[in-house]
């Protein structure tokens, strides 16, 4: 699932509300496989299912890019080290940066940073993925790299809600879009009925707007 729309639309809070990262009022429930989102217990519950990719990438400074990979199973599922090294030299040959292992986030363009990123998601095993404008904080060049890495995930079978500007990825990859602007939902459907022909009077200008571009 792709959400589209303007900027201060509301995207990244909606998808920060699916973990519980924003609160969100009484007026609507938020159920992620079955559990009811809310602060308590089935919340720890919700968060080792749901993995987040953030758009600055969050990494840990201090630590090496194996560390930073090993850090969650260690501590959320009380695995052996060398259990969780083998994983993290797992995903990041997946995410094509094995040989970068060693290394610390600084050593590291923006693109392989937010491919450990995306390997620090996948290591906790979630059946969903969120992705935050995973693109927005990168050099032109380096967008392509990681998005070739969300459209290989996207044949593995677990599901991804994807805020992103990138309007060809989000026509490629997505099995359906959502529209939003100014807080509301405004419009969703397969990439074909949101590109072409969008039912929505403000769906239809804000893609002729973007694709101008």
């Amino acid at each position: 699932l792709c959400i589209i729309g303007p900027s201060g639309s509301g995207k990244s809070t909606l998808i920060r509300c699916i973990n519980y990262l924003e609160k969100y009022d009484n007026s609507g429930e938020i159920i992620v496989n079955g559990n009811l989102v809310k602060k308590g217990r089935s919340l720890k519950n919700i968060r080792t299912e749901v993995g987040m990719v953030f758009q600055n990438f969050n990494l840990f400074p201090h630590l090496t890019i194996l560390r930073n990979i090993m850090l969650g199973p260690m501590r959320a599922t009380k695995i052996s080290q060398n259990k969780a090294k083998n994983i993290a030299y797992d995903l990041l040959e997946k995410v094509g940066i094995k040989d970068q292992a060693d290394k610390y986030p600084y050593q590291l363009s923006g693109g392989q940073q937010q491919r450990v990123a995306i390997a620090r998601a996948l290591a906790m095993k979630p059946k969903i993925i969120l992705f935050d404008e995973p693109t927005s904080s990168l050099d032109p060049e380096m967008v392509s790299e990681v998005l070739d890495v969300i459209k290989s995930l996207a044949n593995t079978g677990v599901t991804m809600i994807i805020v992103t500007h990138e309007m060809a990825f989000a026509r490629q990859v997505a099995d359906n879009i959502i529209f939003m602007d100014d807080g509301i939902i405004v419009e969703s459907g397969t990439p074909k009925q949101i590109f072409d022909n969008s039912r929505v009077q403000r769906t239809q200008t804000f893609l002729k707007s973007i694709l101008k571009e």
